[in-house]
């Protein structure tokens, strides 16, 4: 997942739908702040932060996420802020990119830092939902939950997505690798499954957004 951290939102809703189309999730974030809880809620595989963010700056916000994690952090740079590149370079920023962003100057970076931790054991926990992505288990206050593949990957991509609403649409791409949005019975029959072996038996993890979507809460 790529986590982006900018102010201006049709300038990320852009970059989300070019690189979702890629391949990469994308969750954006209007400021520093917010870029830092999420930073540490979801544990995405990279972080694209503007040098205008606000709230809590751009390299402020490096050096607080370099004080507990190693994730590559991008810094979008444009006209003006020349200091503000250094500085972030100096506070552990992987690479400056240029903004407005250009996707074939990112997305071998984005890639390049996903691929780079594929082996490494990958662990979302979600309330008292722990899914592992490498040993493919799941477990629900500490005891192991067994899953059939396509719960546990819309599970995983619940998770992944977290506290943020997906539309059918996405769940139908992403899960089922499909376009057919005639098939959104499907999504609720498998959704309906997974709350039961979760034990999500008043619909208060796996949340129904009318008419939209779902969205996987911590409801602890």
């Amino acid at each position: 997942m790529l986590l982006v951290a900018d102010p201006e939102s049709a300038l990320v809703e852009e970059l989300a739908m070019t690189l979702e189309r890629e391949g990469v999730e994308v969750l954006g974030v209007p400021d520093g702040a917010q870029a830092l809880l999420q930073a540490g809620a979801l544990r995405p595989d990279v972080v694209l932060v503007s040098a205008s963010l606000p709230v809590i700056g751009a390299v402020e916000f490096i050096r607080a996420v370099r004080l507990t994690r190693a994730v590559p952090v991008l810094l979008g740079v444009g006209e003006g802020h020349a200091e503000q590149a250094v500085q972030a370079l100096t506070a552990g920023a992987t690479a400056c990119v240029a903004r407005p962003y250009r996707v074939p100057e990112l997305l071998p970076l984005v890639q390049a830092a996903i691929e780079g931790d594929a082996g490494v054991r990958r662990t979302l926990v979600v309330g008292n939902v722990e899914l592992d992505v490498n040993a493919y288990q799941v477990k629900v206050d500490g005891r192991v939950v067994h899953l059939p593949l396509r719960e546990f990957e819309l599970l995983h991509y619940l998770m992944r997505n977290a506290h943020r609403t997906v539309t059918r649409e996405q769940i139908m791409r992403h899960v089922w690798n499909s376009t057919d949005t005639t098939s959104t019975n499907t999504i609720a029959v498998h959704v309906k499954r997974l709350r039961a072996r979760l034990g999500d038996n008043d619909d208060r993890l796996i949340q129904t957004v009318r008419g939209v979507g779902y969205r996987l809460v911590d409801h602890h």
